[in-house]
């Protein structure tokens, strides 16, 4: 299993789903409070915005919401395109992703009956079929009608082997804090009694039928200043949570702590985790008797024990036992040598200047590498033997321009696993395959929600100020014409090590490229598109290095003669907000439009605001002089400045935002438009947490109003 936090994957700042069809990202704590550990500048006039649920605030949100409305809800367009992109988020053809839990297939369906989702089960005999026959195990709009809750689902937990008893986390509007409930899947019925958390932004794992290991809010000091869990305890069945007993205490500083039990039979192994900030960890190992034995490697390795071996990730180079191995190579070991001080590795996977590894799957006897090459998919098979020694064979070749991903069916019982291929305009497959045993077998093909044969996808390089050579892709018509006259979205993200790939988007194709536009993928530094190297090429003091390579796609695209600047619109979310907003104060000259979505935007008092803590390690600590000498190159809304000419913009949040939290854009809003701007749109969902919508109906109004503003902006045909 990998060792790492799930609360790990709720405090990212993900890229909104620009690639995906719909916006993802669970969410944090539903109301928090504004911390005043270091007030802002006395000049700010906009800290009233801060209060996220008073009503003052609110009734400008309202009043921001109404405008923005007036302006592009209410074109001739909208509602159609709502209605198409609805179509197709709710669609019956989509592929039902599934992930074997005992006997049983489970999915988690929204549909327009289930606008908040189901969560059901099939067999794999019936999964196989065009139409499965599907059994309702929850139905979370009748939960949520029933108890009075806006509940919106954040997953399942279940003990294994028997998988009956499984732990749901529940969020109230898509925040990252959840209700955390003790289900059976056998009589479909939360557990009389059973183990309940309250709202928080909780991290709890099975140990055995009666005990858990339980991170969560116990009360004032419980949780970090990242407003994750501090503490772990072992809390057992029947007791209350007061009388858990305590595993590990971390540090106020920390990120989080959390604790973990591998339950793969025979090789059952308890783990605690201290994650100092988003890049450095400790792990330890816990005994029968509680000790902590910790896992010697560098604190920015990540670590993976499975059955007999222990795997090793690294992020900087590590010399050990007289071998140096490189960033973001991949290193194994047999667990228990490691544990008893043997410091002897096999290279699973070493980067080259063009490959990286993008994630991995075990199987019963193989390990998956998930590869990157370019920013193209190709996977291997490594197989351990007795003696020691790896042997590596290539699984399938991936279609140009593709995303492939393999990932396993069950790796307590055999070497099953699912492959999902996708690509800019292919709609996805996933097929079934066994290691070993020919070529996997298609199951299910998506729908085709455009006509992709008048289009192709390209990729590009170009050379960024510093002369590194940033790839993107670009997917246009066929008989695109190079007079600079295209409507043109660029989208971007860089940061937190997230690789942007290929993935087919029947919203951007209905919504964008029918309409006559021409869409692009920017592949800037602080992704992880090229591992490690690619990600700390863009952290903390060289943050402007992502932002002038998305200069250089949005000027080549120019110099090539796809788009000029009045017809070129950017777009990104959260982090890819941050983007946003140095292209608007930044870079404004290389714009038509900009849309910016859940973004953080006050660099100064970002670390006091919702979970803006946890990543002093991606930007830097604003509270420090030294630090702050920088981070304000960078920060948006302390850069704006009255007579400039901004392209019109979009801002797009979610009150419900525990992440970053939706008073950064309301601020940024507020003072363009007290410096006079008037090309300054604002639109708050109340409901979606970090992803700005709890439901296809609330991403569909958001997708629209977002593309509608582009067209309206961008001189699109029709528009």
């Amino acid at each position: 299993m990998k060792i790492a936090l799930p609360v790990l994957a709720a405090g990212a700042l993900c890229a909104l789903a620009a690639c995906t069809t719909t916006p993802p990202m669970p969410a944090t704590r539903p109301t928090p409070p504004v911390a005043t550990t270091t007030p802002a500048a006395p000049e700010d006039p906009w800290l009233w915005l801060e209060d996220i649920h008073g009503d003052k605030p609110l009734q400008w949100v309202d009043g921001q919401n109404a405008r923005t409305e007036a302006a592009f809800a209410g074109t001739p367009g909208f509602e159609a395109a709502r209605r198409q992109v609805l179509a197709v988020l709710e669609s019956d053809a989509r592929i039902p992703g599934v992930e074997k839990i005992g006997t049983h297939y489970y999915n988690f369906w929204k549909d327009k009956d289930h606008p908040r989702g189901i969560w059901r089960r099939t067999t794999l005999a019936q999964y196989r079929k065009a139409a499965p026959r599907w059994e309702t195990v929850l139905d979370l709009d009748a939960l949520g009608q029933a108890e009075g809750k806006s509940w919106v689902w954040h997953g399942a937990q279940c003990l294994r082997p028997r998988a009956r008893r499984c732990l749901l986390s529940l969020s109230p509007g898509g925040t990252d804090a959840v209700v955390v409930r003790e289900f059976d899947v056998q009589d479909k019925a939360f557990v009389a009694d059973g183990f309940t958390l309250p709202e928080a932004k909780t991290q709890v794992a099975w140990v055995d039928h009666d005990h858990v290991f339980v991170g969560t809010d116990f009360g004032p000091g419980s949780m970090t200043r990242s407003s994750y869990p501090r503490i772990a305890k072992l809390w057992r069945r029947g007791t209350p949570l007061a009388a858990a007993t305590l595993v590990y205490e971390g540090r106020d500083e920390d990120l989080a702590v959390g604790a973990v039990r591998d339950l793969t039979p025979g090789f059952e192994r308890e783990f605690v985790t201290r994650t100092i900030d988003f890049y450095t960890s400790q792990t330890f190992l816990r005994g029968k008797d509680g000790k902590l034995t910790a896992i010697e490697v560098p604190l920015d390795a990540s670590v993976d024990a499975h059955r007999q071996w222990l795997l090793i990730q690294l992020r900087e180079p590590w010399t050990v036992a007289g071998t140096t191995y490189p960033s973001g190579a991949l290193l194994a070991a047999p667990f228990d040598a490691f544990m008893a001080g043997a410091r002897e590795f096999v290279v699973l996977f070493a980067p080259s200047a063009t490959t990286s590894l993008a994630d991995y799957s075990w199987t019963r006897h193989h390990l998956i590498l998930n590869l990157l090459d370019n920013v193209a998919s190709r996977q291997e098979v490594l197989t351990p033997s007795a003696h020691g020694d790896w042997q590596r064979a290539a699984l399938v070749g991936a279609p140009p321009l593709s995303t492939v991903t393999a990932r396993a069916v069950d790796p307590d019982d055999d070497d099953s696993y699912f492959l999902h291929v996708t690509n800019f305009l292919e709609p996805d497959t996933l097929s079934l395959g066994t290691l070993g045993r020919g070529t996997a077998q298609v199951l299910k093909r998506a729908p085709a929600f455009f006509d992709a044969d008048a289009y192709q996808a390209q990729q590009f390089f170009v050379t960024s100020k510093d002369g590194t050579r940033v790839p993107y892709f670009q997917l246009a018509p066929k008989a695109l014409k190079l007079d600079g006259s295209n409507p043109t979205l660029l989208y971007g993200y860089g940061g937190f090590e997230v690789s942007l790939q290929p993935r087919y988007n029947g919203v951007v194709g209905q919504q964008w490229l029918d309409k006559g536009g021409v869409y692009v993928l920017a592949n800037i530094r602080g992704g992880g598109e090229y591992g490690p190297r690619w990600h700390q090429a863009a952290l903390k003091a060289n943050r402007l290095r992502a932002y002038e390579d998305f200069v250089a796609v949005a000027d080549d695209l120019v110099r090539r003669g796809v788009t000029s600047r009045a017809r070129l619109g950017a777009m990104g979310g959260s982090n890819g907000g941050l983007l946003m907003g140095n292209m608007l104060t930044l870079h404004p000259q290389h714009f038509g439009a900009i849309v910016c979505q859940v973004p953080l935007l006050d660099m100064k008092r970002y670390t006091h605001l919702s979970a803006g803590a946890s990543w002093i390690a991606e930007y830097g600590d604003p509270d420090k002089p030294e630090e702050w000498a920088w981070i304000k190159t960078f920060s948006p809304y302390q850069n704006l400045a009255p007579g400039r000419d901004y392209p019109p913009v979009l801002f797009y949040t979610a009150t419900s935002d525990d992440r970053v939290g939706p008073v950064q854009a309301r601020k940024m809003a507020a003072r363009m438009e007290q410096l006079g701007y008037s090309k300054v749109w604002f639109y708050e969902n109340r409901e979606g947490g970090h992803g700005a919508a709890a439901d296809a109906r609330q991403s569909a109004s958001m997708w629209a109003l977002s593309y509608g503003f582009l067209w309206q902006q961008l001189g699109g045909a029709g528009h």
